[in-house]
């Protein structure tokens, strides 16, 4: 087995295991034996997964294109390795190419076929899953294998589809063209003017100019469509840890259902730098990593996700609730559970829209990190995200300038937060202030200013960076004709708080239920949204047996 260095690794046993006869065995009723002649392709990037291949006989060559025009090996299967990474699990494209060299036998296993393994072969199970996880680790680090962006590093829409692919967890490179020849080598030979900037390379061959995230998804083959005469049990709205959670136990007790996100996986929570009081993660875990675990997981259980997707509508046809999606889709289902979270509020006096992506960020992650190394930048917010991410960028920028109106954090923050702020000395702590002015061109910041709410004393600083962390608006605007009670300030109302009085997470809509952040009164914290989504199931199979004939 030859690894390519790029991507090797101390747990490369565990990535590319060897499965013994008995355990081969095993798995023979899960699929069928094929047959490949040399130099036949088992998988070619861009085009969809067979599912779960094991070798039986001969050798698998496994590479990457580079970006470039060629490709770098990975690794060579022989008997008893296997194919496949964690898009198998749902059938997406590959994101590999898998050639066999020489005459090759071996057993090929659907998606479903790979996902009742993982079920019902617990112990080979696991060893196939954390496999397929380490496999999708290596691509991400190695960035081959996914869509090429080519353009600026600081360009707004670069940042824009980097921060999309990154948030869903897919491969990708970005290259700059004014600095690598064989970028502008790469695009020379469509022509592009400024304004075909960013362009996308697509493993497929296809070309994007600028595309916006949803054509950019369905052409690597992150969604696909949904069947319109499909009856699912259960729609979620929003795949944050409200989301995910109902889905992973929905999926899990053989509940049809389906996951529909406008954005990535994870919400807010999966733009979290650090999350250090999660109940089992002593020493923290990024936001991403903990939403992905939960992402995979409900891969396992079967739960189809349309991510990106988004829900413009929701009705109740013949006793069957209809959900309208942006792209001209419907989907439909006995029940819904409305978990679509919030969304990031704005400053209210100050325009930032001109410096978003580029200039103005929402949460704080390795690429934003690597976009303001060694400069002052500036946070606006006071609760434990805002903690969370300053302590994060202190540890990359020159200084951390947190603004927050009133007069210190203990009322809003954890305590463990705020006592290692203080203890940072590059953080600087700005109290009763406000952001009164942003300064610069081009969606580019040059300068951000700040008012003393009570003295009138303006401060203004060289900062082109500035961080906006300040809670979130429920969003719930996609409900305004379902017929769904909401408070004043939009959150979704439920059990006693409905003029009918419903149930625990029952809105005033028969079927629809509603979880966490999007429900009034609900907790706004990681655990309790998982908590949430746990619940929200029992009182789904009590809806579903009470609907069933």
């Amino acid at each position: 087995m030859a690894e390519r260095p790029a991507i090797a690794d101390p747990r490369d046993p565990q990535r590319f295991p060897t499965l013994e006869g008995a355990a081969i065995e095993r798995l023979r009723h899960f699929g069928e034996v094929v047959r490949f002649r040399d130099g036949e392709a088992l998988a070619r990037a861009g085009q969809t997964g067979r599912g779960l291949t094991v070798v039986l006989s001969g050798a698998v060559q496994v590479s990457q294109a580079d970006g470039h025009g060629g490709h770098q090996p990975i690794v060579e299967h022989g008997p008893g390795g296997f194919l496949g990474e964690l898009a198998q699990l749902a059938g997406r494209p590959s994101m590999v190419d898998s050639i066999a060299v020489g005459p090759v036998e071996a057993l090929v296993i659907p998606p479903s076929g790979l996902r009742a393994i993982l079920v019902a072969e617990a112990e080979l199970g696991e060893i196939i899953m954390r496999a397929l996880i380490l496999r999708r680790v290596g691509l991400l680090e190695s960035g081959l294998g996914g869509p090429v962006i080519v353009g600026r590093p600081d360009d707004a829409d670069v940042l824009r589809l980097e921060n999309f692919l990154t948030r869903n967890g897919q491969p990708h490179r970005c290259l700059d063209p004014e600095t690598d020849p064989e970028a502008a080598a790469l695009i020379e030979p469509f022509h592009p003017v400024p304004a075909d900037l960013p362009i996308v390379l697509c493993p497929t061959g296809e070309m994007l100019r600028n595309p916006d995230e949803a054509t950019l998804a369905r052409c690597i083959g992150m969604v696909e469509p949904i069947d319109p005469n499909t009856l699912y049990d259960v729609a979620i709205i929003g795949a944050g840890p409200a989301g995910l959670a109902a889905a992973v136990y929905a999926g899990s007790e053989g509940l049809k259902t389906l996951v529909v996100d406008a954005h990535a996986f994870g919400g807010q929570a999966g733009a979290s730098a650090r999350i250090e009081n999660y109940l089992g993660f002593p020493t923290g875990i990024t936001g991403l990593s903990l939403m992905g675990r939960a992402y995979s997981q409900a891969q396992k259980f079967g739960v189809e996700l349309a991510i990106p997707d988004k829900v413009t509508g929701l009705t109740c046809r013949d006793g069957t609730l209809e959900l309208a999606l942006q792209a001209g889709e419907t989907a439909r289902a006995r029940a819904v559970v409305i978990a679509s979270g919030a969304r990031y509020r704005k400053l209210d006096h100050v325009d930032v829209t001109p410096f978003e992506s580029a200039s103005v960020h929402y949460w704080a992650s390795p690429l934003e990190a690597r976009l303001c190394a060694g400069q002052e930048v500036a946070l606006v917010g006071a609760g434990n995200s805002a903690g969370q991410a300053a302590v994060f960028l202190a540890a990359r920028c020159v200084k951390v300038f947190m603004l927050i109106r009133g007069e210190g954090l203990s009322a809003t923050m954890s305590r463990y937060l705020v006592d290692r702020i203080q203890a940072t000395p590059n953080i600087e702590l700005v109290t009763g202030v406000e952001v009164c002015g942003l300064d610069g061109q081009q969606g580019k910041l040059d300068a951000c200013a700040w008012r003393h709410r009570t003295s009138g004393e303006i401060t203004r600083r060289d900062i082109r960076h500035l961080f906006l962390l300040i809670g979130a608006e429920p969003n719930t605007d996609w409900l305004a004709d379902a017929g769904v009670e909401r408070d004043r300030a939009g959150f979704v109302l439920t059990g006693d708080g409905c003029a009918n009085h419903r149930a625990a997470f029952e809105t005033s809509l028969d079927g629809v239920f509603a979880i966490g952040d999007a429900r009034a009164g609900s907790v706004k914290r990681v655990a309790a949204g998982v908590g949430e989504g746990a619940q929200v199931v029992a009182a789904l199979h009590a809806y579903l047996a009470k609907e069933t004939p």
